[in-house]
């Protein structure tokens, strides 16, 4: 048993629960397109809610053993924080998604849904869900599901998705309807051959539009270990998440140059080469974070919580893994670069010692260093004491008072030197 994953995962949620009011997600879906886990998009896990405080603890994942455990329902924190611990202690032992999700039965009020591309999904405590299986002949079933535990059996192509409405939510009352129509789009998409990670992007869409449940939240890539992380989770404690039915960011399709909303606003064409640039709302973005590519690098980000940092680090160290390999030096240099031409913005320089590469996976972490005092770009890089430019300035803050002094008492100061003449 993996006990320090374990083991973070509980000071995580204590810390969460001691500080925050804790969300409850309302929204809660596991996609297998694959059971087999060949395919590196054949299962994608995630989470949104119209509450506050949607932060990652709702979608939990274990990039060693390709699981993932999404928490909610009408209980209180403490209660939750029992049945997440105990769900994964029993994944992490061997269990099956069905063994592992009743837990939630002993802890009143408490919804889990746990799941992945080999254990099959299940949820189980309080829930309204749709099952959906699709054979392999096309074969579409959807099945309502609201007690005891339910189940997509492990090696079963399908999904399990939960939808209620927030009490506040100006959209009250739609769930129902959007859950059943969301689970049949699902089951749709399966046949028709999309995977799991497109398959959520599109999820998101529909229930962020159509039932208000639309803040993120995030989601998670079950087979490839790749996470949205923090880019869609409130900033700040006690607030919403990004809205997923909104404009995310602006990207030029040639160069990757990417701003996020609302300072792309501001930009219609590419700074760099002038190329129009193309809108993407936060559930393409989601969609397009959580899909590994035909370059199979998965790239994660740290120490920076700013809209379009982990897109546009994915993009540049994607580009530079294709042209240079997995050399720390030259990802480093070429995420420099993105950071002195603009297209990063709001974090420093960063070292080779802070691309952390693990070539056996395809993955790539970038641990960034935020700018103090909110700046938007590192200091310039000067050959001179940034001392003697303190100096510089206070003689000239000096210099800029005096002169504020002649200004003011001219006429005194005239009048005393003109007599001084006289005598």
């Amino acid at each position: 048993m993996n006990y320090g994953f374990l083991k973070r995962v509980i000071i995580l949620l204590l810390t969460m629960l001691m500080v925050i009011n804790t969300a409850s997600a309302t929204m809660n879906v596991i996609i297998i397109t694959d059971p087999t886990g060949q395919d590196p998009n054949g299962a994608a896990g995630g989470s949104m809610s119209f509450a506050d405080n949607m932060f990652q603890s709702t979608f939990i994942m274990s990039r060693e053993k390709n699981f993932a455990v999404l928490s909610g329902g009408a209980g209180n924190e403490t209660p939750r924080l029992g049945a997440i611990v105990e769900t994964i202690k029993r994944l992490e032992q061997g269990s099956n998604a069905a063994e592992a999700a009743t837990a939630a039965n002993n802890f009143p009020g408490i919804r889990i849904m746990c799941g992945g591309p080999k254990i099959g999904v299940a949820v189980a405590g309080s829930f309204d869900v749709y099952v959906i299986t699709v054979d392999n002949n096309g074969t579409i079933t959807v099945t309502p599901a609201s007690a005891g535990v339910a189940v997509l059996p492990p090696g079963q192509k399908g999904a399990i998705i939960h939808l209620r409405n927030t009490h506040g939510n100006p959209m009250y009352g739609t769930a129902t309807a959007v859950r059943q129509e969301t689970a049949v789009m699902i089951g749709k998409m399966i046949r028709d051959g999309y995977p799991a990670t497109t398959i959520m992007g599109k999820v998101v869409e529909n229930v962020a539009k159509e039932s208000g449940e639309k803040y993120g939240g995030g989601a998670n890539n079950l087979a490839s270990s790749i996470t949205t992380a923090d880019m869609f989770t409130p900033q700040k404690l006690n607030q919403t998440g990004f809205p997923m039915d909104e404009p995310y960011s602006k990207t030029c399709p040639n160069d990757g140059w990417s701003v996020a909303f609302p300072a792309a606003e501001s930009y219609q064409t590419c700074p760099l080469d002038g190329t129009q640039l193309k809108t993407f709302y936060a559930y393409d973005v989601l969609a397009k974070t959580i899909t590994t590519t035909g370059q199979g690098v998965s790239v994660s980000t740290y120490g920076s919580d700013a809209q379009g940092i982990s897109e546009t680090t994915k993009e540049i160290v994607q580009s530079s893994v294709k042209k240079n390999g997995y050399n720390a030096a030259q990802i480093a240099k070429d995420i420099n670069s993105g950071i002195s031409n603009g297209i990063l913005v709001g974090v420093n320089y960063v070292e080779a010692k802070d691309i952390n590469i693990k070539e056996s996976t395809n993955a790539v972490g970038v641990y960034f260093k935020p700018l103090p005092d909110q700046r938007t770009s590192p200091p310039w890089n000067l050959p001179i004491s940034s001392s003697i430019l303190d100096i510089v300035g206070n003689m000239q803050t000096a210099l800029g008072l005096i002169l504020v002094v002649l200004v003011l008492f001219r006429s005194t100061l005239l009048d005393a030197f003109v007599k001084k003449r006289r005598r």
